[in-house]
């Protein structure tokens, strides 16, 4: 692994843009990060019903926002994707198997994959039966299309959390597969997170040794902008993304979650890290001054963020001194941060170029891989 992760160190040997980096001699690297899609929805035809084949192919999806099957902002590229991502065999990026191996499992040292289908947004449609059937489909056609003909990539549990029961028992059915790795909710929904609704789902993920994945994204009904109103651009969107992860953190925090479930553990995907140690600072503040308030929380708002989070790096924030880096990397701790890819969307990270100052071999270990494997499980029987 110190092979492939020394290229991480080596400013000299970075590619010029469009060159290939160069070719890892052994994998090692779990990237957090993988988005697959399917070719067409027929892809999900076997793993739905009759009933609910039809409801697709009439009437579509309809979550909670002014369009039905759009994306909540228009993307600026196409697929949201790298130009270089097209399968030369047709399809969109993240589609075909056997060019994602080509062009990053076996490019980029990837030793494990985990998955985090995007599309059909499954987890905030209005109809929640729909919605119900639509998360079933996408976890089964993971583990059939994805995960069977490559034992690299792992699934995550698809789930729609306004509907409270269905969660829960997908959960527990899903969870005797351990090719799944986690269970992954849209930061944004109808209410927030931390609130006492979806502790069931909580229950479920504690029961089945299971993290939240938590991916930017998800359309609560309300316009996009960090609770501002409807945005002008997509830049102002982009940045709204991680703001919505940050509420999330606040709610599942302050509503007192983690001390309710003290094994449970919450990660962040593509929403970066540079503001989490200002997130903790802030709330330990005004917790010495509204601690009567919420007396459920035993500790510091800022313990349960360290204890409970975890956070993926992509996409990473780059200073214009690399030792700034480091330092909020250390302030975070190495132990709590995921190597992370995006692969195949335009703001991919290569991991031998997303960090630009040295860090020890235990500090790579624990980004590039050891943290993962632990908190997915990885390798476990």
């Amino acid at each position: 692994m110190t092979d492939v992760l020394d290229r991480v160190q080596d400013s000299k040997t970075q590619s010029k843009p469009g060159r290939a980096a160069p070719k890892p001699q052994r994998p090692g690297i779990v990237d957090c990060d993988i988005h697959p899609l399917a070719k067409s929805a027929a892809e999900f035809k076997p793993f739905m019903s009759a009933r609910w084949w039809e409801h697709m192919t009439t009437y579509g999806s309809g979550v909670r926002q002014a369009f039905a099957s759009t994306l909540a902002y228009p993307r600026m590229a196409p697929e949201v994707s790298r130009a270089d991502a097209w399968p030369p065999g047709g399809g969109p990026p993240g589609s075909d198997l056997d060019f994602m191996r080509a062009q990053h499992l076996d490019a980029n040292g990837i030793a494990h994959g985990v998955l985090i289908p995007l599309r059909m947004n499954a987890g905030n449609q209005r109809n929640l039966e729909f919605g119900a059937a639509l998360c079933r489909a996408i976890n089964e056609w993971q583990i059939e299309n994805w995960v069977v003909p490559e034992p690299r990539l792992h699934g995550s549990i698809q789930v729609s959390a306004d509907d409270i029961d269905f969660s829960v028992a997908e959960i527990r059915r899903c969870a005797q597969d351990r090719r799944y790795v986690q269970i992954l909710i849209p930061p944004r929904n109808s209410e927030p997170l931390g609130r006492k609704r979806y502790w069931p789902i909580f229950e479920a993920a504690v029961e089945a040794g299971l993290p939240i994945g938590m991916h930017v994204g998800g359309v609560s009904g309300f316009p996009a902008g960090a609770g501002t109103g409807a945005v002008s651009y997509y830049y102002e969107e982009h940045q709204s993304l991680v703001q919505a992860m940050q509420a999330v953190i606040v709610s599942m925090i302050l509503e007192g979650a983690f001390e309710a479930f003290p094994s449970l553990r919450l990660t962040c995907i593509e929403g970066g890290f540079g503001w989490a140690p200002s997130l903790g600072w802030r709330m330990d503040k005004h917790w010495k001054a509204f601690r009567s308030e919420v007396p459920h929380l035993k500790r510091a708002p800022s313990e349960y963020l360290r204890e409970h989070v975890y956070l993926t790096t992509q996409p990473v924030e780059e200073p214009e001194k690399p030792e700034d880096l480091a330092r909020l990397m250390e302030w975070i701790g190495y132990d709590r941060l995921m190597f992370s890819s995006d692969y195949p969307h335009w703001d991919f990270d290569d991991p031998a170029y997303a960090f630009k100052h040295r860090m020890t071999d235990e500090q790579k270990q624990k980004l590039f891989a050891g943290n993962a494997t632990r908190l997915f499980r990885l390798g476990a029987a």
